[in-house]
Order: structure tokens, then sequence, then C-alpha cells
């Protein structure tokens, strides 16, 4: 079983990916702002990290790159789900190490279960 973790600030959508990625056979631990994040992910080692940017104490870019600085996380996958829609954010994201960006509001959680699934090769 894949493990997942869900950093968002947001309560409502946090509650609904949470939902949505146990529904489709994923464990899944949630953070809700970018340090809790960052421990998070050096204690579960989840196999992919769905990252928002806008946190509370620690943006998820810095939370990203702190991850990947770490020879022990490096080479866990983040997916970027944002509302930032600027190609500007995008391209900061993936040259930090994202392998996707996805924008809030243009996607389903079935969409964004389904990127998940592919970058997992499952």
């Amino acid at each position: 079983m894949a493990k997942v973790l869900i950093v968002e600030d947001d309560p409502i959508l946090l509650k609904i990916y949470h939902k949505k990625f146990e529904i489709e056979g994923f464990q899944v631990e949630t953070a809700i702002d970018g340090e809790t994040g960052l421990t998070k992910i050096k204690t579960i080692m989840p196999n992919l990290v769905l990252m928002d940017i806008m946190l509370p104490k620690m943006n998820g870019i810095d939370a990203m790159e702190k991850a990947k600085a770490d020879p022990q996380t490096a080479n866990i996958p983040f997916l970027i789900l944002t509302n930032l829609s600027t190609s500007s954010d995008a391209q900061e994201a993936m040259k930090k190490g994202a392998v996707g960006f996805l924008v809030k509001s243009a996607v389903t959680p079935a969409q964004v279960v389904a990127k998940v699934k592919e970058i997992l090769k499952i």
C-alpha cells in the first residue's frame, strides 16, 4: 500500500483529499503547515508528498527544498497542489524538485489521485 503525505492548511480540502486517497487504497498522513510536513516526511518516509505552496510556518517550496537536500528524503517525489497558477510558480517548483504541479481549482480529487497513481506507477 502506497503511503501519501498531504500537506494542506485548508481543513475542508485536507479532509476531502484524505478521504479520496483512503478510498483509493492509500495509507494517508496529513500536515497543516510546512514545518510539520517536513518533520513527517522524515519520520514516515512517504512514497509521495502532495504539497501546497502557501502554508503557515514554512511554505511548501522551502519544505520541499529542505527535504530534497537531505539524502534520506531526497528521492521522495513531490506533487505541488496549489491555487498559485502562474507559470513562474510552476517553473520554480519544478526547478526545485517537484515532479508535477496542479492548480487546485482546475482539478478534481479524482484527477489528483490519478496523477499520483501515474507518478507512482500504480
